[in-house]
């Protein structure tokens, strides 16, 4: 048996319980899955992490410790080590490993929906630990320019910077606010806003453009007025449940070494939505917030 937990503050809607005890019955593996919230528990998030290197094979983090629990871990993939956020730790003889699946899964999400169509000039709005993540996917991917919005400038402006780095002169990154979505080809939710307890969105209605492409990290619930704004305006949407799909797909692997082999029933078993079949740069053109972090 594998004991697994997520830590984080406002995650009793969550669906990573199911998603790897489902991928453990496909593989054939017993897995245990907790819910641990520190504030709940009465308990700082380090009293949490160090109980569960205890008593854990592995854990997933989520909002708002994606970031704090980085020195906690030992990071071996430089990427991982430049997007500054962790959301999967495996413990072991060694200490415990820091690792980040949104990064992965946001690339592998993106292109089951899109292809090898690139993102363009894609908006982000909110540059917290899974921001990071997905700003860097976008360098992946091959985006020409990302904008980050976030409440805090100097945090946007930071990550820019580092997208820019990252991009070596394929993409460059830039600090800005909602006026950018006038020249957006994509435009991007990793703010709480839509989640379970955060309502609204991070768009003011009326401004989401026409003909792009959207995603919302958001996936409890999947339908967010994100999402609506997005539909409305034409745009070719991309669930944030896609990204919890992959990601939980590639932290099951490193937590058990193992993928669920059979990805169409797992996705049966959850009753998720399917991925869309337009990609970028197809279709018609496609809704207040200055910033602020999801998950």
């Amino acid at each position: 048996m594998i004991r697994l937990a997520l830590v984080g503050d406002n995650i009793l809607a969550s669906r990573s319980p199911a998603l790897h005890r489902s991928c453990g019955g496909i593989a054939g593996i017993e897995i245990t899955y907790d819910l641990l919230i520190p504030p709940a528990l009465g308990r700082s998030f380090d009293d949490v992490f160090d109980e569960a290197a205890r008593t854990c094979h592995g854990i997933n983090v989520t909002l708002p410790y994606k970031e704090r629990v980085v020195p906690k871990v030992t990071i071996t993939d430089p990427m991982v080590a430049r997007i500054g956020a962790v959301n999967t730790v495996l413990f072991g003889p060694e200490g415990p490993k820091g690792y980040n699946t949104d990064y992965s899964g946001f690339i592998a999400a993106y292109r089951a929906a899109y292809g090898k169509a690139a993102p363009g000039h894609a908006v982000m709005i909110g540059a917290g630990g899974v921001g990071k993540a997905v700003a860097f996917g976008l360098v992946a991917l091959g985006a020409a320019r990302v904008t980050v919005i976030d409440h805090d400038a100097a945090r946007a402006a930071a990550l820019a910077r580092a997208v820019t780095a990252a991009g070596q002169g394929r993409t460059e990154g830039a600090s800005g606010d909602l006026a950018a979505l006038a020249d957006a080809d994509g435009v991007i939710n990793c703010t709480p806003l839509g989640m379970v307890g955060y309502p609204g969105s991070p768009v003011p209605d009326g401004l989401f453009p026409k003909g792009v492409w959207a995603f919302d990290a958001v996936y409890t619930p999947a339908e967010t007025p994100f999402r609506d704004q997005a539909l409305a305006a034409g745009a070719r949407f991309l669930s944030g449940w896609e990204l919890f799909f992959h990601q939980g797909i590639d932290a099951f692997e490193i937590f058990t070494g193992q993928r669920p082999g059979d990805l169409a029933r797992l996705r049966a078993l959850l009753g998720g939505p399917g991925v869309p079949s337009a990609a970028p740069g197809a279709g018609s053109r496609s809704a207040g917030y200055a910033g602020g972090s999801v998950r």
